[in-house]
């Protein structure tokens, strides 16, 4: 990976990355979907500086310190096909900065622009008093709604104690502790409602997807990806039990990823409002609390 003639400043540094990365054939994914902007993002943790301001500093000369703190981490990304966010432990979702390490998946949900939202035209935020992130991983979802909902109290839950370690020390440094509860629960077996709001990213790989994950995916905690043989027994164990969990008036908000297909070809007659993201990507459901109830014995008997 040397050069004869080293790079020099921030916009020749970023070039020589983006063609490490590329020859190196990573894949992206967490936070960035292409070589020249993980690049970016690193240059841009190393100089301290806010990714906006970067172009302000192409033709800026990179010390020697940063030089160094910089190549180490490509060669360290190419090295050990580590995603970007655990060699620096951050992350962004919706337009907020968290910690992230290996205990957690790399924040990267369609929930960012639809909280940000506040899910409108869906729901109405005023009506949102009480709201549940199920599966909260590293809580950013959990933290994002209190900054989107500043009168609701939220609930964030997930299975592993590892997990919660994370999500308290994002709530603390987001200054929600008041607001954000992390609850160690198995779905919504140590839960009580009722929420006017539940939003969830399950587990939804199914098990080809899961052994054919590229390294940088086989990193993250398999506990959080993985859900049996056609992505769905999480997913179906959510719906058999939500209506349980909501206000009558209460909505179901899920992430299936790929398994948006298995989860229509299930249930033809349910009447899933498939919300669309900028990217076109339709992987997030709506089902409100009638409709939850409506179907509730047909969700139980799959789970049986």
């Amino acid at each position: 990976m040397s050069t004869a003639r080293p790079p020099q400043t921030v916009a020749q540094w970023i070039r020589w990355a983006t063609r490490e990365f590329s020859r190196a054939q990573l894949v992206f994914g967490h936070g960035t979907d292409n070589a020249a902007d993980e690049a970016a993002w690193i240059m841009v943790h190393v100089l301290q500086i806010d990714f906006v301001e970067l172009a302000n500093h192409y033709e800026r000369a990179v010390a020697s310190e940063h030089a160094a703190r910089f190549r180490g981490l490509i060669e360290q990304r190419i090295a050990t096909r580590k995603p970007t966010a655990y060699l620096l432990n951050e992350a962004w979702f919706a337009g907020l900065r968290f910690y992230v390490d290996e205990r957690v998946l790399v924040p990267r949900s369609l929930f960012g622009e639809f909280i940000a939202e506040q899910f409108q035209p869906w729901l109405d935020p005023g009506a949102v008093h009480r709201a549940l992130d199920l599966c909260t991983g590293s809580g950013c979802m959990a933290v994002a709604l209190a900054q989107a909902f500043p009168e609701a109290k939220i609930d964030a839950s997930d299975i592993s104690a590892e997990a919660l370690a994370v999500a308290r020390m994002n709530i603390e440094r987001h200054g929600v502790t008041t607001r954000v509860t992390a609850i160690a629960s198995d779905l919504f077996a140590k839960l009580s409602g009722p929420y006017d709001l539940i939003v969830s990213n399950p587990p939804y790989v199914d098990a080809a997807t899961m052994r054919a994950l590229a390294p940088e995916f086989q990193q993250e905690p398999a506990l959080a990806l993985a859900s049996g043989v056609h992505g769905l027994d999480h997913p179906l164990r959510i719906l058999a039990r939500a209506a349980d969990f909501l206000t009558p008036t209460g909505n179901l908000f899920m992430e299936v990823g790929n398994s948006c297909g298995a989860l229509q070809a299930r249930f033809p007659s349910v009447p899933f409002t498939w919300l669309t993201a900028r990217t076109g990507d339709e992987s997030v459901f709506l089902l409100p609390a009638a409709d939850l109830k409506t179907f509730q014995a047909e969700f139980r008997a799959a789970c049986a």
